[in-house]
This record gives C-alpha cells, structure tokens and sequence, in this order.
C-alpha cells in the first residue's frame, strides 16, 4: 500500500508541476531558465514514477 500513496503523490506532484510549466510558458516575464529547470524536475519525477511501476 505504501508504494501505492507513493505513486498518487508523485503523479499529483508530476501534474502540478506540468501546471506550473503551462503557466511559466504563458507569462512573458518567466525566465527559460526557470522553465528549463521545471522541466527537469518534472522529467526526475516521470523517471521516478516509471521506476516504481516497473517494480510493483
């Protein structure tokens, strides 16, 4: 069951990030960099999720 609520919040965690990317590329006072760096903590946590679904 742990890795169960592990993989919801990971995947709400994976959603909110995608959210705040879809906002970052709408205002034009967002650095790439930031968006860049979102992007990057987004793919750490898809990386993540894929891992654990393998493994359960």
């Amino acid at each position: 069951m742990a890795i169960e609520a592990h993989i919801r919040e990971l995947s709400q965690r994976h959603a909110r990030l995608d959210d705040q990317i879809q906002a970052a590329q709408r205002s034009p006072s967002t650095d790439s960099s930031q968006i860049a760096a979102l992007k990057r903590q987004k793919l750490k946590l898809k990386e993540e999720l894929e891992a654990l679904r393998r493994t359960h």
